[in-house]
């Protein structure tokens, strides 16, 4: 039976099969043989194959999950313990949103600008979702401002909302119907609020950020699937605190970031890391304010990531 993984807790998987059916799956043993270098080989979004138990399991299995079906893209990271080995955060989605705030806690420019890498290297579409915008000051929804121009002048959809008052909820429910889309974000930047909001169902459980350090609570402990009312879904995911980029080859990283990528045509040199190089467009770019000093120091951050101990860092 082919059908779609809605639930992911690790060790069990939440199949809803093309006839409404849900089973709870375990990964067949043989699966994992594949060399796939992945902490979980089966995402939240994959199509499947599943293949009830044909007897009753002591550890009560209903299926087993036999097959992946090709996937349309999917969003990777780092894992977390394992730096050879990936996390797929979701997969077959039409849109990663990542949900973001400029204080309590600070989402910084970097963590941000790791994720739009990772999306643009596998082809996924982004929009930025900056939350609670009922708690900034005058000088933060400056800043505010001044952070969604660049994003949006960059290509990058942006949203403006307050998840505790509604405020540009409505827009943003609009952008989202009839699309399968990724939620993804620091911890303590609302999301499971957010999602409470436009999946009223999820009762996804909240908590408040941590006063001494200004940070968020993990409450997602797995990825999870939500059906919008009117088409379209969110996969709800567990909150992050560092975005390790992996599989990304040195000369490669330029190309995620579209400006540089854009401008990089013009350098003297086809193979110009953008660091020293005479005739490179893009340090000519960058003294001319054409291209953000926030951006270029994600990029530089980006091309130091073969020192494996940086991806444990909160970014």
């Amino acid at each position: 039976m082919k059908g779609i993984v809605v639930r992911n807790t690790g060790s069990w998987y939440d199949v809803r099969t093309d006839d409404g059916q849900l089973f709870s799956c375990k990964v067949k043993g043989n699966f994992r043989l594949r060399g796939i270098r992945s902490t979980n080989p089966v995402a939240v979004g994959d199509i499947v194959e599943i293949s009830p138990a044909a007897t009753a399991m002591p550890e009560g299995v209903p299926a087993f999950i036999s097959e992946i079906h090709d996937r349309r893209n999917y969003i990777i990271r780092r894992a977390s313990n394992l730096s050879k080995q990936s996390h797929i955060i979701a997969a077959n989605v039409d849109l990663a949103c990542l949900v973001v705030t400029i204080a309590h806690p600070e989402t910084s420019t970097t963590f941000i600008d790791r994720f739009l890498a990772s999306a643009e290297a596998y082809r996924v579409p982004v929009a930025l979702i900056f939350n609670k915008l009922d708690l900034y000051d005058v000088d933060e929804l400056r800043y505010l401002e001044a952070v969604m121009a660049l994003y949006r002048h960059l290509g990058y959809p942006c949203f403006g909302v307050s998840a505790e008052t509604g405020e540009g909820l409505e827009v943003l429910l609009a952008y989202l119907q009839g699309k399968t889309s990724l939620f993804s974000g620091n911890s303590g930047v609302g999301k499971s609020t957010l999602l409470n909001r436009l999946v009223p169902e999820a009762c996804a459980k909240t908590a408040a950020i941590s006063e001494a350090h200004d940070q968020g609570l993990h409450t997602t402990t797995f990825s999870e699937m939500f059906d919008l009312k009117g088409g379209g879904a969110i996969i709800d995911t567990p909150g992050i605190r560092g975005f390790g980029t992996f599989d990304f080859e040195r000369e490669e990283v330029s190309h995620y970031f579209r400006e540089i990528f854009n401008i990089g045509h013009d350098c003297r040199f086809s193979n110009c890391t953008h660091t020293h190089e005479p005739g490179c467009a893009v340090l000519k770019a960058l003294d001319n304010h054409e291209i953000a000093e926030s951006r270029y120091r994600s990029y530089l951050s980006m091309l130091d990531d073969e020192d494996e101990s940086k991806y444990r860092e909160k970014f």
